[in-house]
């Protein structure tokens, strides 16, 4: 399953504070990659909030796998979860 993860910073954290993680948010990010749950992950344009295309067997195992990246785990950012279906719109042109 197709999940869909916006990034959001808490409220009331400083920008300090996510220092002492990124190296180990990015490694972490890394390993959930290469075991082919993170698919994609990128920057909204408008600000550095993170966007995370997982695949996963259900929302569960995605929200695992989120809380277990370290800004997460220092109460830093929460996620937004989307799970996804395909879209079915083009069956209605070949009915």
């Amino acid at each position: 399953m197709r999940i869909l993860a916006l990034a959001r910073d808490v409220p009331g954290t400083s920008p300090e504070a996510f220092a002492p993680h990124l190296d180990a948010e990015a490694l972490r990010a890394w390993e959930l990659h290469q075991a082919g749950l993170l698919r994609e992950i990128h920057f909204r344009a408008s600000r550095r909030d993170a966007v995370l295309l997982l695949e996963c067997a259900d929302e569960a195992e995605a929200r695992d796998a989120l809380a277990s990246l370290p800004l997460v785990r220092e109460g830093l950012i929460t996620f937004e979860v989307i799970p996804l279906v395909p879209y079915d719109g083009f069956a209605r042109l070949f009915r």
